[in-house]
């Protein structure tokens, strides 16, 4: 079983900044892909950042510049620096991972996080 722990939500002022920490732990293939979506409410959850175990990113195009992806395969940790937060970032943020072993494919979610910009 594997699972993943978010830390690092809050509330912020638009223009401010926030990491988000999510650590996973258990049975977890070495070669992976760490992510995170979010959800805000009456909305679909969406992508927001991916990085694989190599450290190839992929990201929103809302949050291209402004977001940044990180992670640290040591730790089984990703990080997703935001900065310049609008009030549109508001949303619970899920990390998730995601790895192919012999049985299939594999996809794990955190509890969530929530983030909220405002003033």
């Amino acid at each position: 079983q594997v699972q993943l722990v978010e830390s690092g939500g809050g509330l912020v002022q638009p223009g401010g900044s926030l990491r988000l920490s999510c650590v996973a732990s258990g049975s977890i293939l070495s070669s992976n892909v760490m992510g995170w979506y979010r959800q805000a409410p009456g909305k679909q959850r969406e992508l927001v950042a991916t990085i694989t175990t190599y450290g190839r990113t992929n990201s929103a195009d809302s949050v291209k510049g402004r977001f940044a992806i990180s992670r640290d395969n040591a730790k089984n940790t990703v990080y997703l620096q935001m900065n310049s937060l609008k009030p549109e970032d508001t949303a619970v943020y899920y990390c998730n991972i995601w790895y192919r072993d012999l049985l299939g494919e594999r996809t794990y979610w955190g509890q969530g996080t929530q983030v909220t910009v405002s003033s």
